[in-house]
């Protein structure tokens, strides 16, 4: 059974963008180490675009060969023009508002996403999934997501938009290992307790 990662951005409040989505005061923490760590260890996370600066041309992945992402995450890519943000991935979106993909390689769930992320976590394959973003799809994953990857930076935002957008109940998860940075970042994994 492949799992569900939820790699994630959020600042030290737990916000992963501001009132209006943005994220872009993260930015400045991307220094050379932290910028080899991700590179080293997530290079599949880097899109499609920054990959050949990064040095990341026919790198494999390491961790996911799909992403999952909503129509958030995924419009600040249409806005800039790309419609295949993570090409070098299988690309799954989640929106109620496009018509038809811009791109064969982005597949659109219109419905059950949670139902759609059970059949991929059950396909064979050495890779799993990313859970990229944001709000509103980790909240209908909340109960498929089997680890997190949360990079906090030295942020408080003190409002804005939460890592999950989901009503309260209790899950558990146990804390796996800690890497922190000169820039200030932690990042911490976990593995859901079931």
């Amino acid at each position: 059974m492949r799992k569900l990662t939820y790699y994630v951005a959020c600042s030290l409040d737990g916000f992963i963008g501001d009132p209006h989505g943005d994220a872009s005061s993260m930015y400045a923490f991307m220094d050379e180490e932290y910028a080899a760590f991700m590179n080293t260890e997530y290079p599949e996370t880097v899109p499609t675009a920054f990959r050949e600066p990064a040095g990341l041309v026919g790198v494999p992945g390491r961790r996911f060969d799909t992403v999952v992402q909503g129509m958030g995450s995924y419009r600040l890519a249409l806005d800039a023009g790309v419609a295949s943000p993570y090409a070098h991935l299988r690309e799954i979106v989640a929106s109620r508002t496009l018509a038809e993909s811009p791109d064969p390689n982005v597949e659109l769930v219109r419905g059950d996403l949670a139902a759609r992320v059970r059949e991929l976590k059950a396909e064979d394959g050495p890779l799993g999934i990313w859970l990229c973003g944001g709000a509103e799809v980790a909240g209908q994953l909340v109960d498929e997501i089997d680890e997190l990857v949360v990079k906090s930076y030295p942020q408080v935002y003190g409002s804005g938009l939460p890592m999950f957008a989901a009503g309260f109940a209790l899950r558990d998860f146990a804390l796996d290992e800690v890497r922190t940075f000169g820039n200030g970042v932690v990042v911490r994994t976990y593995t859901r307790r079931r």
